[in-house]
């Protein structure tokens, strides 16, 4: 089954290298400041699940919110919940799975004067099953969304906040990014790629008061097990709200990965240690679809 958390519009525009002056000397205040009030903050994927919750924890310490999603109907309660709290908020709808949406998110936003000093890119795609039997197009999907979109909003919002030596990216990844997950085989692969990704470019800007953090969490409330019918995973789950409070704690401090729960460090460490083909046996067998 073929589940969706949400995604926004990718775009397909090229667009020039963006060149910048060497890193200078940035303030340490400023590049570790908790202090998100009136800055605008875009969270992809926030109708439900983790961005919604990140949407609320942003909101929390005085963030304006630009939500976008596939969804109006649930982007619409969520703005006015947190508009009632004082919270401006822009909603955008956009489907990331659309090779043009990130060019209409940016042209919406930024493009139109409204300085976006926060990225949450957390829209996603999971699907459940056996590769060899599962929709070809579903496949292809997860790589436009969890890769190829989070490739093209951050290089359409990062160089501006280079250029304002501010900014705070968050890449929403997994805890199944550090292993392969049979019958999972793609969604895993992606999130290896978010995990990378912001890794690689936490070292690039760091430099330019830029923080770029990888969360990696494990199970956790969402609508992924009763819509992909994936209840094998569904252990241990945790809250959203601990999920997101934790992130945007770590995205201030300036950490680079954060794996939200104990059980999920002890897992990324665990199989480090272990041999490969005895890790992904074990999993074939517990994630494998009953008939």
């Amino acid at each position: 089954m073929f589940f969706q958390t949400d995604p926004l519009p990718n775009s397909g525009t090229a667009v020039k290298l963006c060149q910048v002056a060497s890193p200078g000397i940035i303030s340490l205040q400023m590049a570790n400041t908790q202090d998100f009030q009136d800055k605008w903050a875009l969270v992809t994927g926030a109708s439900s699940g983790i961005g919604a919750a990140l949407a609320r924890e942003l909101a929390s310490r005085g963030a304006n919110l630009i939500l976008t999603a596939r969804r109006r109907e649930r982007l619409d309660l969520l703005a006015a919940e947190l508009s009632q709290k004082g919270t401006q908020t822009r909603i955008v709808i956009a489907d990331l799975n659309d090779p043009a949406a990130p060019q209409q998110i940016y042209d919406a936003t930024e493009g139109a004067g409204l300085a976006v000093e926060i990225l949450i890119n957390n829209a996603g795609l999971g699907l459940y099953g056996a590769f060899c039997a599962g929709d070809a197009e579903q496949e292809i999907s997860q790589v436009r969304v969890n890769c190829e979109a989070v490739v093209r909003l951050s290089r359409l919002f990062v160089p501006r906040m280079v250029e304002r030596r501010r900014g705070w990216v968050l890449v929403v990844a997994s805890t199944a990014s550090y292993q392969p997950i049979p019958y999972l085989t793609t969604y895993a692969a992606t999130k290896v790629f978010d995990r990378f990704f912001a890794e690689g470019l936490a070292a690039e800007v760091a430099g330019y008061g830029v923080n770029v953090t990888a969360l990696c969490p494990g199970p956790t409330e969402s609508e992924f097990f009763d819509v992909a019918g994936a209840s094998t995973f569904k252990r241990a789950v945790q809250p959203t709200a601990d999920v997101a409070r934790l992130a945007i704690s770590a995205l201030t401090r300036g950490k680079r990965t954060i794996i939200p729960n104990a059980a999920g460090s002890i897992g990324a460490l665990a199989v480090r240690f272990l041999p490969g083909g005895m890790v992904t046996g074990m999993l074939e067998k517990l994630a494998r679809p009953k008939k």
